[in-house]
């Protein structure tokens, strides 16, 4: 159902695709917007379970884009460096496919305390817990991912060959 990747060289392992998914702290996602013109928005998101979680109001483009129809996909960009004497980028990224929901219940405040513990597990655990206790402004978003790949700039394969 899902294309591969045409330069399979550059695939990244499952792992190293994780791994970048939990160091970026924003991702694109795209969604089929108003008038069916694709919608992508940056987003804050916490990864947990095979599953991505971000936060978002209770009514607007990303909300009717997802009840309009659940097939979504987001991208992130680990690294870009600009290699100018070699005319390209260094880079690694992931793109993942899947379908999203409003998340519900208990799984609701499992992706909420994924994403306070990303962005704000510094702080002390009671306000965290309070905060998350509290907040009922915010829906959450569940991403159930169906498929994802990672890809880097070859010199990080090559690279990778030579160690």
């Amino acid at each position: 159902m899902f294309r591969e990747m045409r330069r399979i060289r550059q695939l990244m392992s499952a792992e190293d695709t994780q791994k970048v998914l939990d160091r970026c702290t924003n991702g694109i996602l795209a969604c089929l917007g108003d008038d069916d013109y694709p919608y992508a928005v940056p987003v804050s998101y916490a990864c947990a379970n095979g599953t991505i979680y971000f936060h978002t109001a209770k009514a607007g483009h990303k909300v009717d884009g997802i009840l309009k129809n659940p097939k979504v996909s987001f991208a992130v960009v680990d690294e870009d460096t600009n290699v100018s004497a070699e005319y390209t980028t260094y880079f690694r990224s992931a793109i993942a496919f899947g379908k999203a929901r409003i998340a519900e219940g208990e799984e609701r405040l499992e992706g909420f305390q994924a994403l306070v513990d990303k962005y704000s597990g510094d702080q002390p655990k009671d306000i965290n817990s309070e905060k998350i206790r509290t907040c009922d402004a915010s829906l959450i978003i569940a991403i159930d991912v169906e498929h994802i790949t990672g890809k880097e700039a070859i010199e990080y394969v090559r690279a990778k060959q030579d160690a």
